[in-house]
């Protein structure tokens, strides 16, 4: 009898995370559908930090015979999701907010709010940002008698990487937040630990950007400048002891 009676909060909680996965999927698709139609000027927004950067008389080329319609359809479907995050995760909010605690329940909403915007925030420094300064770099120091024609299909590939590479990384400080609010570390620590940090940027923009001292700093700097950034919130995050009163009431409730 107790087996059956323990299998059935596990079914309801599967048909629950079937409900929100279908939402979910559901919200990229209507999305998708209204923007298919303008998959070619997405993809033309997209490229404009290349193109407008190209020697003159250059374009961009499609070495595959396929790339031309489904490039831009895979750029499109990726911006369907990008423009779906907020339902995407409202819908993991909603699964997840029956199983926290009270003062969980504060801190995660607005944490789920912030890091949207920071991923948002890092896609936007990435285009109006290092694009161009990457972009004009990589143009103007090509061999003489080397003409600069990029592949769509990779150029699509490459700043996708960028995106998720600064995306990522502004997420700094909702990162250091957690840290802190769970006990993993405390801001006087991470203090300290300063000088490592901004070193490890450094490396961590040598390997998530193309192989040039550019784009390397115009993704470290950034990072040391969150990391400040979450320093000075975490300390408003540190768990105190009505917090754990808290959550021994909500356990002694169950």
């Amino acid at each position: 009898m107790s087996t059956v009676e323990d299998t059935q909060p596990l079914f309801s909680h599967l048909l629950e995370l079937r409900t929100r996965l279908l939402r979910s999927m559901l919200s990229v698709l209507v999305v998708f559908l209204c923007l298919v139609w303008f998959a070619n000027d997405i993809y033309a927004f997209l490229a404009a930090p290349l193109v407008e950067r190209m020697p003159a008389g250059a374009t961009m080329i499609a070495t595959d015979v396929a790339s031309p319609f489904f490039t831009p359809i895979k750029l499109t479907l990726v911006t369907s999701v990008f423009i779906a995050v907020p339902m995407i995760l409202y819908q993991v909010w909603a699964f997840v907010a029956p199983g926290l605690y009270k003062h969980e329940r504060k801190l995660i909403m607005p944490l789920l709010f912030s890091s949207s915007l920071l991923f948002y925030a890092g896609v936007a420094f990435a285009y109006y940002v290092v694009f161009p300064l990457v972009f004009k770099f990589f143009t103007s120091v090509a061999p003489q008698g080397v003409e600069v024609a990029t592949d769509i299909a990779n150029y699509l590939d490459f700043v996708l990487a960028l995106f998720m590479a600064f995306g990522i990384a502004f997420e700094i400080p909702v990162a250091i937040i957690l840290l802190c609010w769970t006990g993993a570390t405390d801001p006087e620590s991470l203090r300290s630990k300063r000088p490592y940090i901004i070193v490890g940027a450094f490396v961590v923009g040598m390997l998530l950007t193309p192989p040039d001292i550019v784009s390397q700093t115009l993704l470290a700097v950034p990072m040391c400048l969150l990391f400040e950034v979450g320093l000075f919130f975490s300390r408003f995050y540190v768990r105190d002891n009505d917090e754990l009163d808290d959550t021994e009431e909500h356990e002694e409730q169950q």
